[in-house]
């Protein structure tokens, strides 16, 4: 096979998550993101999830193996590492949904061990259709092990509130809940009250320890749309592999979001997915 020389080439960035089977969420909505935004997109999967039309569309749930968690995380760090000698090198990747206490401890040695510059946490701290204990213990893992890890959280309501500790009822509650979230963490946060919070407009709060922002834009209908937690923290994820400002990144994601809302992909589910290809 020929080789092509090419003067510039595309970040890389790395999604660890679930696959989610209608295509709005999971690893797909973030493979899109990151190709629209001009990012050369990597997704180690973690998990199957398929919505189950007999049971309310709740989840069905199947974990990856763990040995097969690792090796594709050693597959891809191996070709785009800082010691594989590519001209892009893989600094930047995305935790999405992980699912159980073990495939945690798994992500979470491949991190520590990744030399990532940029860990963008999408904590998802609750997964429908499992037993309570387990969904606990994995929350907790989450916290203890990954969270430490990040660089960027992208909490929406409820994993705001869980993660600070403070309910969360307005932008003042939102703005405290990130500012709570910072120093638990280190990261920059990108708290999401998107259209949870009530009024006219879907506000999210950024806040990395120095700058505190309020993003906002006109809520586009009162019900969320599958994929744009993900499609959000992948925008994120592209924007800082291409070195962007976390500020900058999370102002870009927000416009992308919103973007993809307003052009949805409507099903014969009962939600609508955000388009990954609405700023077209």
């Amino acid at each position: 096979m020929t080789s092509v020389a090419v003067d510039t080439y595309p970040a890389v960035a790395l999604t660890i998550a679930g696959s989610e089977a209608t295509g709005g969420a999971g690893a797909q909505a973030d493979l899109k993101t990151f190709q629209e935004l001009g990012v050369f997109g990597i997704a180690n999967l973690t998990c199957i999830v398929s919505f189950n039309p007999n049971d309310n569309w709740n989840h069905r749930f199947v974990p990856v193996d763990q040995q097969v968690i690792a090796d594709q995380l050693e597959a891809t760090t191996s070709a785009y590492g800082a010691a594989s000698g590519a001209p892009s090198v893989l600094d930047t990747v995305k935790i999405g949904m992980l699912g159980s206490p073990a495939t945690i401890s798994t992500v979470a040695s491949a991190l520590a061990a990744g030399g990532f510059a940029n860990v963008v946490l999408d904590p998802v701290l609750i997964c429908k259709g499992q037993e309570p204990g387990h969904a606990l213990d994995t929350d907790e893992a989450l916290k203890a092990q990954i969270l430490p890890l990040a660089t960027f959280v992208t909490p929406n309501h409820f994993e705001a509130e869980s993660l600070s500790g403070l309910e969360i009822t307005d932008v003042e509650s939102l703005k405290a809940a990130a500012i709570r979230i910072h120093e638990l963490s280190g990261a920059a946060v990108l708290a999401k009250g998107g259209v949870r919070l009530a009024g006219p407009d879907a506000v999210d709060v950024f806040y990395d320890g120095d700058i505190l922002e309020i993003l906002s834009a006109p809520k586009v209908g009162e019900v969320a749309v599958s994929g744009a937690g993900c499609s959000l923290a992948a925008a994120v994820t592209a924007e800082l592999a291409k070195g962007a400002t976390p500020l900058e990144a999370a102002r870009t994601a927000k416009a992308f979001v919103t973007a993809g809302i307003h052009n949805r992909v409507a099903s014969g589910a009962p939600f609508d997915a955000l388009w990954q290809g609405g700023p077209r």
